[in-house]
């Protein structure tokens, strides 16, 4: 059998890309636009110029540090809980911050536009509204809306281009680079108006200026070079020309310097005439509008660039470590996706935050980058200027107070100027996010038992993946009618008709008030900057993407059905009804009291945990005539993927129905000896079973009795019967003496106690059983318990071993490793998970969810279900950076990137049980690891009480299974998070769950008819089978018991296995698949000597006077249809991968 490609069980490399950080290599080949010829001259100076290693003597090698060193030892040891984190550090800035010879060629680009802006040429005068002078092709990028504005315009040279922003104060950062050019207006008569191309010094600045600088864009464009590819973009600061590969270049176009007073942008002006924008008549000539804070401030924006650098070069200058310091924070911010778009904590007000916190002394210049950062987010976290704004004007007495500007805007954080709100755009909501992610960033910056430089700054956290739920308004055109309905007109107007950045804050604050103490945190995506191309005309707020929410929900009170309000005879009361409308309704509860309340619907957990959105989508449609309809919620879209009945109340009920049994084990009486512990020992028993059991109602007509067994056996024409799984539970014995000491003994005496169980339980409970040797099965409820007696000095017996020389030794072995798993280990994971599904609601599900998936894309063998509640339960208790998950969705999603994205290879995954392990124990563990890495499970887990081995993981993955995770659960999560934040992709979870099947090399198909679990599939059966059981509760079985833990598929799976293991993998999903797969193993098909003993599924070739031997594939094939009988449908050999 020769193989055409390459196979699965080949090594495959899977690299993780990070957004936050490009190597100089990568950074080095990127080419800019219109290159220097001298660059390859330059480069080889440069490289002559490299230092190169010197050789030291030896006194020089061993010299004792100087002063200097020694300092900066102590730093590091006084700051860095980590010896890493300093050089960690040091590699991210070297990485972030640009290198010479990117500077240098980007400094070549920027000369080249500052020439062709410089020769502008003259122009003669047109009206403002006439765009024929345009060239060909290029659209003005404003929205000409009055169409109609008095006015006169024409072209001249710029006063001067300059470069401001970050470029010039060296804190640009990559990956994205961008530099911000400004160009100044020349100034024109003093008797000119407004829209003569720059408005005079006795002039307002009304609307007409941004169509000024729009037409000025226009005329810049054409002569750019063809080899460039602009763009334009409009935003709160003003439009520009970008220039987008490795490099964006914004040209903002401002007026001169001093033309316009501060004082005209007082937040408490206005400077937007209303009729104007409405184009009716105002009633009173001399009357004044509403206040227009935000244009005021957008208008600012394009006076005080130049000082604005000018402020923060002279902190720059004072603190050395302040380019570091932004670029650290930079990167903070972009990880959180807190730095782009309308409204964001952009890197130029982190620029500014440090240089407040060192102006006012907060901070001293002496400071490492190190520790402006952490006192940054220290600050951040602490500091609510939502309520508590903060200046940087030295003389705020003579301009606007902070209450003034707390008045008309959500966030207060003032410039220098004292006049422009830097936070002018930023809601509420937005800063409070940044403040829940310093407070979390500070909570494990210190932690030992945490990788904090990882979690800090090199682990992206996207809005899907960050909050519990996440909904989208889509059909942004309603708001207008949202905007009319809340009567926002002047802020309309304030907003230059933006009736999206109008509506979101009130949006907000209703859902805030309508959500209350269901939710931790109420976020919202950033609306981006719009661009489009210079041929193009400009988008309008209807076509931008939908907006995005995330809720960060409380556990305790998010799934509650019941809005309790305030009493009925209360002055609340009738803000209470106002805000709910006709869903308010009185009610009298069990105290007496008669209250307000509303009661949402859900009878069900996965239900109640949506009742969030039924609360948005009333709130929206009651006061903001949104309809349901542009409401998207994807908080609940996996509930149908493990759903059979309804999942978590059946696991509560196998839960209670345990609780019980275990209370009439330790109430029995007549035992021999009394019992220590009854134990779970199953996953349904700590709420992580994918479909837990069912209670089944037997349809006795389907079966006959078996007269040796008593068990009711299904007739030979009927399908597969009902699965019925058993539950298994240990019960220690006490300690006694007469425990003998040989393993046969043992045997026999746990038998002789399953056979007293079953008869004391039978006689005082009145329970049906069935007994074995080695358990004791009980039926209750409806379901099956597996009693299996354990006595805890069964393992060392098992270990014990007489040698040649009589003497005693104890030897390890597979026996018992694994009665230790089954008797001691997997009852103390039971009881452990338990107590964090009371602590994490979400936990079991999630754990459903994780295996659900594992079994779809077959690797349910490979990592086992003990396995995989470990995997989930490292997210729950060490979540950094996030927070532990409130629902299945992002609890699984967070599974999926633990999978793509850890770093199994170098990193040994601690999952903290109880905080038990301190961190000594973490440094024990990565000692061990890193010594033993060779011996070890490539997948390793450690617990508290599994430090060094990984007993839950030594079976698999192998490697190459290992790697086939790696990439399948990139890819699931890739296409799971583009589908549930772009409502145009088809909505099917399923996807994710349905396994690539081209890859393998044989299929077996199975005969649905006796497939048990056929209605646990992915996609839902087309064609249904009866499985013997009826509707209705579980009656008693009047002393018979069907047949128990019988699965065709899985006995089917597991002869093949033990026949052809050694040369072939076997993948089946266990819930209800029909399929085998079958991965041939390269090395079993080569050639090998002849041996009569080693003949089992092979032929013989003769090649000469030699004999070797080959798998027969053909008569392999033809033994899996004879091993499957009924069971198998078809053999699909896929020759396609092999040949015979």
């Amino acid at each position: 059998c020769k193989k055409r490609r390459t196979r699965l069980s080949q090594d495959a490399h899977v690299e993780n890309s990070d957004p936050s950080s490009h190597g100089e290599e990568e950074e080095d080949e990127e080419e800019l636009p219109t290159p220097s010829k001298a660059t390859k001259t330059e480069d080889h100076a440069s490289e002559e110029s490299v230092p190169r290693p010197q050789k030291l003597s030896k006194g020089e090698l061993y010299k004792p540090p100087t002063a200097e060193e020694l300092h900066q030892l102590k730093e590091a040891e006084s700051l860095f809980h980590c010896n890493l984190l300093k050089m960690q550090m040091e590699e991210l800035l070297k990485e972030v911050v640009l290198s010479e010879r990117r500077k240098r060629l980007v400094d070549s680009f920027i000369m080249k536009i500052k020439a062709l802006l410089q020769n502008v040429p003259q122009t003669r005068e047109v009206e403002l509204n006439d765009h024929s002078w345009i060239s060909e092709g290029v659209k003005v990028p404003f929205l000409w809306v009055p169409k109609t504005t008095k006015g006169k315009f024409h072209m001249a040279p710029p006063a001067s281009v300059s470069l401001v922003g970050s470029y010039p104060l060296g804190t640009c950062t990559k990956p994205s680079v961008s530099v911000d050019l400004s160009v100044i207006m020349p100034p024109v008569r003093q008797d000119a108006s407004l829209s003569q191309g720059t408005p005079s010094r006795t002039r307002t600045p009304d609307p007409p200026e941004s169509r000024t600088r729009s037409n000025l864009l226009c005329h810049r464009a054409p002569p750019i070079p063809e080899t460039v590819v602009f763009k334009e973009n409009c935003n709160a600061a003003g439009a520009g020309l970008m220039y987008s590969n490795s490099l964006t270049v914004k040209i903002h176009v401002y007026p001169p310097p001093g033309f316009f007073k501060p004082s005209l942008f007082h937040p408490k002006r206005n400077n937007v005439r209303t009729h104007w924008y409405t184009g009716l008549e105002a009633p009173q000539p001399d009357a004044v509008g509403p206040p227009t804070p935000h244009y005021n401030s957008s208008l600012l924006g394009d006076v005080l660039p130049k000082a604005h650098l000018q402020f923060l070069s002279a902190i720059s200058a004072q603190c050395s470590a302040f380019g570091e310091a932004v670029a650290l924070l930079k990167v903070w911010l972009r990880q959180r996706q807190l730095d782009r778009g309308a409204g964001c904590f952009s890197g130029f007000v982190g620029s500014m935050l440090v240089a407040y916190l060192l102006s006012s002394h907060r901070v001293s210049n002496s400071m490492t980058a190190y520790q402006l950062l952490r006192n940054s987010l220290h600050f951040l976290a602490s500091t609510d200027l939502t309520k508590n704004g903060i200046t940087l004007a030295k003389n705020p007495d003579s301009k606007p107070t902070l209450h003034e500007f707390h008045s008309t805007f959500q966030v207060v954080f003032v410039d220098p100027s004292g006049y422009l709100n830097l936070c002018a755009d930023m809601t509420a909501n937005t800063y409070k996010q940044v403040q829940n992610e310093a407070s979390l960033s500070l909570q494990f910056w210190d932690d030992p038992t945490v990788d904090g430089f990882q979690a800090l700054l090199m682990t992206p956290k996207p809005l899907i993946r960050t909050c519990d739920h996440v909904f989208q308004l889509h059909g942004l055109v309603k708001l207008q009618a949202s905007c009319k309905k809340l009567n926002l007109l002047g802020e309309l107007m304030d907003h230059g008709g933006d009736y999206v950045l109008t509506a979101l804050p009130f949006i907000l604050s209703l859902l805030q008030l309508g959500l209350g103490k269901r939710i931790h945190l109420l976020t919202h995506s950033l609306t981006a900057d719009p661009e489009w191309s210079v041929d193009s005309e400009p988008p309008k707020h209807k076509d931008q993407t939908p907006l995005s929410f995330g809720l960060l929900l409380n556990p305790e009170h998010s799934s509650s059905v019941l809005e309790r309000g305030p009493p009925a005879d209360s002055p609340e009361a009738a803000e209470f009804r106002q805000l709910w409308g006709p869903r308010a309704e009185l009610r009298r509860f069990q105290d007496g009291a008669i209250t307000e309340a509303v009661l949402w619907g859900g009878s069900s957990a996965c239900q109640k945990r949506l009742v969030p959105r039924e609360i948005i989508t009333h709130l929206l449609q009651l006061h903001a005539d949104i309809p349901e309809s542009c409401v998207r919620y994807v908080g609940g879209l996996f509930d149908d993927v493990i759903k059979i009945g309804t999942g978590e109340e059946e696991s509560l009920k196998v839960v209670q129905s345990f609780d019980d049994l275990s209370r009439k084990l330790w109430q029995l009486e007549d035992l021999p000896l009394s019992i220590t512990s009854v134990q779970a020992a199953h996953p349904a028993l700590r709420y992580t079973q994918v479909f837990p059991p069912v209670p089944q109602k037997l349809d006795y007509s389907f079966f006959e009795q078996d007269k040796q067994s008593r068990a009711l056996v299904p007739h030979k024409d009927k399908p597969c019967p009902v699965f019925i799984p058993p539950l298994q539970v240990i019960c220690h014995m006490e300690g006694s003496g007469k425990w003998p000491h040989e393993r046969l003994a043992i045997r026999h005496v746990k038998a002789a106690f399953h056979i007293r169980l079953g008869e004391l339980l039978r006689k005082q409970h009145m329970y049906t059983c069935s007994t074995t040797p080695t358990h004791v099965d009980v039926y209750k409820d409806g379901l099956i318990f597996r009693i299996q007696v354990a006595y805890h000095r069964e393992p060392q017996v098992l270990r014990e071993s007489i040698g040649p020389d009589g003497l005693l030794r104890y030897r390890d072995n597979e026996e018992a490793q694994a009665l230790e798993m089954e008797t001691l280990h997997r009852p103390y994971l039971t009881s452990t998970l338990h107590g964090l599904q009371q602590q994490h609601p979400s936990f079991g599900v999630t754990c459903r969810l994780a295996k659900r998936w594992l079994a779809a894309q077959l690797f349910s063998d490979e990592v086992d279900e003990d396995a995989a509640d470990l995997l989930v339960a490292s997210l729950f208790l060490q979540p950094v950076p996030f927070t532990p998950p409130s629902s299945p969705q992002v609890g699984f999603l967070r599974f999926l990137h633990l999978l793509s994205s850890f770093d199994w290879k170098n990193c040994p995954l601690v999952v903290n049980f109880n905080s038990q392990l301190t961190a000594s124990d973490y440094v024990e563990i990565k000692n061990n690891f890193i010594a033993s890495r060779e011996s070890l499970p490539v997948m390793f887990i450690a617990t508290p009480k599994d430090k060094k081995v990984s007993i839950w993981t030594k079976q698999g993955p192998s490697v190459q299974m290992l790697q086939r995770l790696i990439v399948v659960a990139s890819e699931s999560l890739r296409v799971l998070e583009a589908q549930l934040l772009d409502p145009s992709q088809n909505q099917d979870v399923r996807v994710a769950l349905r396994p690539p099947l081209d890859m393998y090399d044989v299929l077996i198909h199975l005969n649905p008819k006796y497939v048990p679990l056929l209605d646990q599939a992915v996609d839902p059966p087309h064609i249904t089978f009866s499985r013997g059981t009826v509707p209705g509760s579980a009656p008693s079985t009047r002393g018979l018991l069907p047949v128990i833990d019988f699965n065709p598929v899985s006995l089917y799976l597991a002869e093949l296995r033990d026949a052809f293991g050694h040369l072939a993998l076997f993948f089946c999903d266990p819930y209800g698949g029909t399929v085998i797969a079958v991965l041939w193993k390269p090395q079993a098909f080569k050639a090998q000597p002849f041996k009569t003993s080693q003949m089992s599924a092979r032929c013989v070739e003769v090649s000469g006077d030699e004999a070797h031997s080959l798998p027969n594939v053909e008569a392999i094939l033809e033994d899996f249809r004879i091993m499957g009988d009924a069971l198998v449908r078809k053999v699909e050999p896929r020759m396609e991968n092999w040949v015979v």
